[in-house]
């Protein structure tokens, strides 16, 4: 009895072993076929490598390039220059030397420069934009500002203050846009034809004003040369700060009685008189065609002048 049962315990014992081997070598077997666990490692090691290889095939992105030229343009412009920053209504007639003024009237950007004396000597402006009195606090005499700054020298009699660019263009009234200017140039003259032509085209671009004095000591000029540009035609008005009147009868161009035309041209075509071609005579252009003063309303020529009084006479 007791021999059959040692056979039986040691049967038991060795259906167990086997059994605990099979469920090794099933683990062992499950482990080592598992598609998921296999196909995770290997999309790990694939997609690192991939990650990799795109990386090294990724093109360069190029970082945006700043425009050089433009920044160096500006830097050139502005060299040895500090920007100061004035009202535009500044009644002051105190200028800082060395200095770049914005005094355009608004949003518009027209720069102003002075020298080691405090000369206003340039201003530029990439376009000229009219006043537009329906948008802007203009005065009824159409002004932005009631007054203009104190610049020495427009004290005289004969002297105003003179905008270099005028309230209709977006000028502003502080001295870096102010200058001791005849008063008949200012209103009646050059300057004021200037202006005019500007406001008749809507605008013009390209705009540049040199101030030249006579010494270093006076804030009154002795001569301005604007060059602009007008519906595609670069213009250049060069004159004196004097009285366009005195010089005239001075140089025996005026009369109480019209002159007769030296010149043939009887046609109305005045492209050999509109020298720059803006479709409007000057008096200079007319006397250097060969007409004497003044062009009266009975005169071909006379349409396509300037009569600022419409007294029927143009360079009386």
């Amino acid at each position: 009895m007791k021999q059959k049962m040692n056979y039986l315990v040691l049967l038991l014992t060795i259906i167990f072993m086997v059994g605990c081997t099979n469920v090794e070598d099933a683990a062992t077997t499950d482990k080592e076929t598992d598609p998921k666990v296999a196909a995770t490692d290997s999309d790990i090691k694939s997609e690192n490598e991939d990650a990799v290889e795109d990386v090294v095939d990724a093109p360069e992105v190029e970082e945006p390039k700043e425009e050089e030229t433009s920044t160096r343009a500006n830097e050139e412009e502005f060299a040895g220059y500090d920007i100061l920053e004035v009202d535009g209504g500044d009644l002051s007639g105190y200028r800082q030397p060395n200095v770049a003024v914005d005094i355009g009237y608004g949003e518009r950007v027209y720069w102003a420069f002075t020298n080691d004396h405090g000369q206003l000597v340039r201003v530029i402006a990439d376009e000229i934009i009219l006043q537009d009195d329906s948008t802007e606090p203009v005065t009824s005499s159409g002004r932005y500002y009631s007054d203009e700054a104190k610049v020495p020298g427009v004290e005289s009699d004969i002297l105003d203050e003179g905008h270099v660019i005028a309230d209709s263009l977006g000028g502003v009234s502080n001295a870096y846009n102010i200058t001791p200017q005849e008063s008949t140039l200012n209103r009646h003259g050059d300057q004021a034809y200037m202006e005019k032509s500007i406001r008749d085209a809507g605008g013009a671009t390209n705009f540049e004003a040199i101030i030249t004095y006579p010494d270093t000591e006076t804030q009154i000029p002795s001569s301005y040369k604007y060059t602009y540009t007008l519906m595609g035609n670069e213009i250049v008005d060069t004159f004196d700060n004097v009285n366009p009147d005195e010089v005239n009868e001075s140089l025996g161009l005026t009369g109480n009685k019209p002159s007769e035309s030296t010149s043939s041209n009887t046609s109305g075509d005045i492209s050999s008189v509109d020298v720059n071609g803006n479709g409007q005579v000057t008096i200079k252009e007319a006397e250097a065609a060969g007409f004497s003063m003044p062009i009266t309303n009975d005169h071909w020529l006379y349409p396509y002048m300037d009569d600022r009084d419409n007294d029927g006479m143009v360079g009386e």
